[in-house]
């Protein structure tokens, strides 16, 4: 026999500021059409619906009431009590929205990048990436458009990320960090938070990681500073270049550096033709074999130091270690984009040169890729490009919106066909 039973809820909310005698009785909602059927027994209740109307935060249920033309048995109560709770949880904890865009191969997650991780999305995400590579906000003693904190602050943040990024690694996988310099605040004396900052993400004992290799990323592009004691009082030289730390959680993460090498230089390739050279003892007292140089490997061993501009122009660039493409560059897809919409782009963006160096150096086909200060994701759009998959974070929905413009451009499309090919 069919029943109708109306219930509701009386709920006690505490004002902000408030005591106990200032704390109010709100109704919150009533409930109709609740039951579809009591089917033989009063305890056997089932609510079908339940109203989604409880928006009011920091509610606390006081009581819930039942009535029917008979009463309601304790069961029955129960289980409208827990359908009451389910349903206001559902409704208070409904999210902003969170990812930027997606395309086939990665997500652009919105959002601090500590919550982010942390979220239940990336959650599942924990244990499969093979790759994190990002250039965080820098120790910097003036706040940036992009965000960045300074002294213990900076220390403090930058270090707790440290068992966050280690999570999501699989056994063998790898963190790669550029991070910049910094200077003492009205000094010409240099800062040695960077390097504590770095030292103290790889100590921290909850992530477990060592140092691999220290690479240096040096730039002859970029702009003379600190502008006091370089070009001012002319007392300091250029602050030209980049740390870059390779970490891992095992001595012995996935890596191949025959899928970087650089190309021969043009006497190297002259040597290979000819098939002689001067072997024998050199003056740091190493000894050459007579075979030693004679064997085509596909180009030679790439160094733990990055140049992204040539330091000669004249001079022959051998990629990858002295990148094409710089910060300075106006010819890519991305900067002509940028200037037809009247969009001012990131100032901080990761060369892509770099990303993509280390992506194929540490990662094989279709492995996740993360960058969790993504910006306008220069590392997605080189792991998309490469045939591997990507996850970004930024907090900044400006950066979000320009790095969805990445991804219109035509290399990619030629990218998958290759592929598919």
């Amino acid at each position: 026999m069919t029943k109708e039973i109306r219930a509701g809820f009386a709920t006690e909310v505490a004002f902000a500021g408030g005591h106990r005698r200032n704390r109010a009785i709100l109704i919150v909602a009533a409930v109709s059409k609740l039951i579809s059927g009591l089917t033989g027994s009063e305890d056997a209740l089932t609510l079908n619906r339940f109203p989604r109307t409880i928006q009011a935060h920091h509610v606390q249920q006081h009581h819930i009431f039942c009535a029917t033309e008979r009463g309601i048995r304790a069961p029955a109560m129960k289980s409208a009590l827990n359908k009451a709770q389910n349903a206001s949880k559902s409704v208070n904890k409904t999210p902003r929205k969170k990812i930027a865009f997606k395309t086939k191969s990665g997500t652009f997650f919105l959002g601090d990048v500590a919550a982010a991780i942390k979220s239940k999305a990336l959650k599942k995400m924990r244990g499969k990436v093979q790759l994190i590579v990002t250039s965080p906000p820098f120790p910097l003693n003036k706040k940036k458009s992009y965000g960045n904190h300074s002294g213990k602050e900076y220390l403090k943040w930058f270090v707790s990320l440290a068992p966050l990024f280690a999570k999501m690694l699989k056994p063998n996988g790898s963190i790669v960090i550029e991070i910049g310099n910094a200077w003492t605040p009205g000094r010409p004396v240099q800062s040695l938070l960077p390097l504590e900052a770095l030292m103290g993400f790889l100590r921290h004992k909850k992530a477990g990681l060592r140092l691999c290799q220290e690479f240096i990323c040096y730039n002859p592009s970029r702009l003379p500073s600190p502008a006091a004691w370089v070009t001012t009082k002319r007392i300091r030289a250029v602050d030209s270049y980049t740390h870059i730390w390779w970490m891992a959680k095992t001595d012995y993460p996935k890596a191949n550096n025959r899928r970087v090498l650089r190309p021969y230089s043009k006497s190297m390739e002259a040597l290979l033709k000819r098939q002689k050279f001067n072997a024998g003892q050199r003056p740091s007292e190493h000894k050459i074999s007579e075979n030693g140089f004679l064997k085509n490997c596909g180009g030679s061993i790439s160094h733990n130091f990055f140049e992204i501009d040539p330091l000669d122009p004249k001079r022959e660039r051998r990629l990858p270690n002295a990148f094409s493409l710089s910060n300075t560059s106006s010819n890519d897809f991305f900067s002509r984009a940028c200037k037809k919409k009247n969009i001012i782009p990131h100032p901080a963006r990761m060369p892509m040169g770099l990303a993509a160096f280390f992506i194929q150096f540490l990662t094989g086909r279709d492995d996740y890729v993360l960058d969790p200060f993504a910006g306008t994701n220069t590392t997605g759009y080189a792991a998309q490009r490469l045939g591997r998959k990507w996850l970004a974070i930024d907090n900044d929905k400006k950066y979000a919106r320009q790095a969805r413009i990445r991804f219109g451009d035509p290399k990619l499309k030629r990218a998958r066909k290759n592929k598919s090919g």
